[in-house]
């Protein structure tokens, strides 16, 4: 690992001297552990198999002990644009992250009647709201029982299966779904490029509060939405 490299790398990224220094460290542990147990000479030539492996033997020791490596890991991997181990690192690391689901209340543009007459029957976040609006047949009959109307709901649906793809919360849950790209499907589709280019023009022309993802995040976040399952009947 070129250490002097990755080190300028974290720096431009906002990380501190001591935070650069930990997160070397958890990556010149993962490069030993290549080196000395899977025959790797260099950390470029790790498989998927080889994190996985390297997780399991440090949870060996303790559950969910991972986490941290994975942290610097994941920072190793957008370093060197090996988008796949990244994202790998990433859901490993999420894996081992105990969260608590995302709360209605606090989507972007949502009409707070909508929320209080969704929690009053148990629906406060988007775990929730997907099983209670998973088909077009659950989603008519809420939109019965609460008086909210169908299109009301439809978005409450739509904007928590974006928040399934990793990092896609308010602001970008809501960025997403203004600009058309309302469904994990719709985000899987796209080409990360033009993605992005068409979000820089979304968010000029309408003067949308937020601004769109970065090169990298926005491979992320395509690749992410290619992985996950279809879950929502639309």
């Amino acid at each position: 690992m070129n250490e002097e490299a990755f080190q300028k790398f974290l720096k431009r990224g906002g990380r501190s001297s001591s935070a650069a220094k930990r997160v070397i460290a958890q990556v010149l542990a993962y490069e030993q552990y290549l080196r000395e147990e899977r025959n790797r000479n260099e950390l470029d030539e790790a498989s998927p198999e080889d994190l996985e492996a390297f997780v399991t033997r440090i949870e060996e020791k303790k559950k969910g002990a991972a986490k941290k490596s994975l942290h610097g890991i994941r920072y190793y991997y957008e370093f060197c644009s090996n988008p796949e181990m990244r994202s790998l690192a990433a859901k490993l690391r999420q894996q081992r992250i105990k969260q608590t689901p995302f709360l209605l209340k606090d989507f972007r543009g949502i009409n707070p009647v909508h929320i209080e007459k969704l929690a009053a029957i148990g629906i406060r976040n988007v775990d929730q709201m997907l099983e209670a609006g998973r088909t077009s047949k659950k989603r008519h009959d809420l939109s019965t029982k609460t008086s909210i109307p169908a299109e009301a709901i439809l978005e409450l649906v739509k904007l928590s299966d974006l928040t399934r793809i990793f990092g896609v919360k308010s602001i970008r849950a809501r960025l997403y779904y203004d600009a058309g790209i309302d469904t994990v499907n719709k985000m899987a589709k796209w080409n990360p490029n033009k993605l992005r280019t068409m979000l820089i023009d979304f968010v000029k022309r309408t003067g949308f509060n937020g601004i769109a993802p970065l090169p990298k995040e926005a491979e992320f976040t395509v690749k992410e939405a290619q992985r996950l399952p279809k879950i929502i009947e639309y």
